[in-house]
């Protein structure tokens, strides 16, 4: 991995989550974008809706402008170590989020994109709305969502919770959080959570043979497996995140399919709003 971009707003659970990313970045010795889009409205408005008028589109870019680059000094200067100091870039740019940052990844080719928690008071929200799940659900790179009780410390084991439904896709990310584990030598702890009514046992010959693929083509011993009975997926998970010992929470993140007994939204989405680490959200292939 060599570059992170890492989304602001500039609010305060914006800045809490570029800490966090400068110090993943000091981490796995990465370089970092800070990445601010502002969103300004149509210049010909709709019937009954003001023009926004351009000196003042102007200004909010050379605003966003002066707060990247004291973003970026506070990030360098509080940095008291002689360790890797990660090389901090910035993007200036005006349009949808997503878009923004699916195009700054691919033209930078970004390993992955950071975002604080959704926020729900501010005048950033009240012009862009819900950044965080917009990126759920259209971000093409892993997603790591920092939640404002986050504090960074080194990353020692990261849960893959899954159904073990999709026993191919699930690979396939596994294999990617592998390689960012390897950059951490942290455990990898793949977790299946399950109501003791749905009978496990039909996984057993399926997850016996997708943990020995892992092992002989991955080459990375550090992979464990747990199963967590509970009736609910999220009471489960929740369970996992606070008793699991573990600093990341990973998930492919599926909008139809993953977990059957889920009715409204993904689970990315409720786990989103309400986890105390950090969660790491891989895009369905």
């Amino acid at each position: 991995m060599k570059k992170l971009l890492i989304t602001t707003d500039f609010s305060d659970n914006a800045k809490h989550a570029a800490e966090y990313g400068y110090a993943l970045a000091k981490q796995i010795k990465a370089g970092i974008f800070l990445c601010n889009i502002v969103t300004i409205p149509a210049e010909t408005p709709l019937s009954g809706m003001v023009a926004w008028p351009m000196e003042q589109s102007d200004s909010l870019m050379d605003g966003s402008l002066d707060d990247l680059k004291i973003l970026k000094a506070h990030l360098e200067q509080h940095d008291y170590t002689d360790t890797f100091r990660p090389p901090v870039d910035y993007l200036n740019e005006t349009g949808t989020v997503w878009a923004i940052v699916n195009n700054a990844s691919t033209d930078q080719k970004v390993d992955m994109v950071i975002a604080g928690s959704h926020q729900k008071s501010g005048i950033n929200t009240f012009f862009t709305g819900n950044h965080t799940r917009d990126l759920i659900d259209a971000c093409v790179k892993p997603l790591l969502i920092i939640p404002e009780t986050a504090a960074f410390k080194p990353i020692r084991k990261i849960a893959f919770a899954s159904d073990f439904k999709n026993l191919e896709t699930d690979l396939e990310e596994i294999y990617q959080l592998i390689s960012f584990a390897r950059l951490l030598d942290a455990e990898i702890l793949l977790t299946h959570i399950y109501n003791e009514k749905d009978p496990s046992h039909r996984f057993e010959k399926g997850i016996k043979q997708f943990l020995s693929e892992i092992s002989n083509k991955a080459d990375y011993p550090q992979i464990y497996y747990r199963v967590i009975n509970e009736s609910k997926i999220e009471s489960g998970l929740d369970w996992l995140c606070e008793h699991g010992q573990i600093d990341i929470l990973a998930m492919v993140h599926r909008k139809h399919g993953f977990f059957d007994n889920l009715l409204n939204g993904s689970y990315t989405h409720k786990m989103a709003n309400h986890i105390s680490i950090p969660l790491l959200v891989y895009p369905e292939k």
